[in-house]
């Protein structure tokens, strides 16, 4: 009995063991299969964000209930799936989109009770563009243009989460119900605004905590708008790290690092 038993849970470890192999394989791997599932990851997280930023501001029915219900149970099979092939769990939590997919699936799940009080949690989602290392990975290595403009992608994503993020907060929190006829979007013209230092005053919040964060979305609005335009007109630079020195960007058709002068080996499709 004690041998059949044995033989038993040793064969449930295989199968498992042998489940892990496959997910890990999925989320890791170099096979087309394996990209191809990542890449249709990434589009669900943009799917999501789209949808949730198109929802923001609509009365919360059992239909859409319903669907960040669902959602935020696919959101949280993915969480775990990675959770369970990370080859450490602890350094993974404190991830910043880790923390993020917590909160949304959170926030998600338990939208029946709160009726959308906390719908604005959910575009952290958007961290998972800025964060993905695998995105990053395949698309370095299988598109030519994302290679040439990597910079401007990642600032653009930045802009755009960072704006949408912060209408969300502000229409959450500074601007009541019933106060127009189109809140959210009255938050995002408000925050686009403000961000560009543009300052038409039509819309503005009162008080110490509106003020506030009025110059924390100028401060930072600033900063991501000079870090796009940076991307977008800077000389284009692809990424190699030198073995002597560590420099990591280089022009395009450079042989020697231009700081300590070592030959490089920039693998290059050649002449387009």
């Amino acid at each position: 009995m004690r041998v059949r038993y044995g033989g038993l849970f040793r064969n449930r470890g295989m199968m498992a063991q042998s489940f892990k192999s496959r997910v890990n394989q999925l989320y890791t791997g170099h096979q087309r299969y394996a990209v191809r599932f990542r890449y249709a990851l990434i589009l669900f997280d943009a799917v999501t964000i789209l949808f949730f930023i198109a929802v923001a501001a609509v009365p919360h029915g059992p239909w859409l209930t319903g669907i960040s219900v669902s959602v935020g149970a696919l959101i949280g099979v993915d969480f775990l799936a990675r959770l369970w092939i990370a080859p450490d769990r602890r350094f993974m939590l404190t991830r910043a989109y880790t923390v993020a997919d917590i909160v949304v699936v959170v926030s998600l799940l338990l939208d029946p009770f709160l009726h959308g009080s906390l719908a604005f949690l959910r575009i952290l989602r958007g961290l998972r563009l800025i964060h993905s290392y695998h995105l990053m990975r395949d698309l370095r290595r299988e598109s030519a243009w994302f290679r040439r403009h990597e910079d401007a992608v990642l600032a653009g994503v930045n802009l755009f989460v960072f704006v949408f993020l912060t209408a969300s907060v502000v229409h959450a929190f500074f601007f009541p119900p019933g106060s127009s006829e189109t809140p959210y979007v009255d938050a995002l013209y408000f925050t686009v605004a403000t961000l560009t230092t543009t300052g038409f005053g039509d819309i503005t919040m009162s008080g110490p905590a509106g003020k506030l964060f009025s110059v924390f979305v100028m401060v930072v609005g600033v900063a991501l708008f000079v870090q796009l335009a940076r991307a977008i007109f800077q000389p284009q630079k692809v990424r190699y790290k030198c073995k002597e020195c560590g420099l990591l960007r280089h022009d395009l058709d450079a042989v020697h690092c231009k700081h300590c002068g070592t030959r490089l080996k920039i693998e290059t499709p050649g002449i387009e």
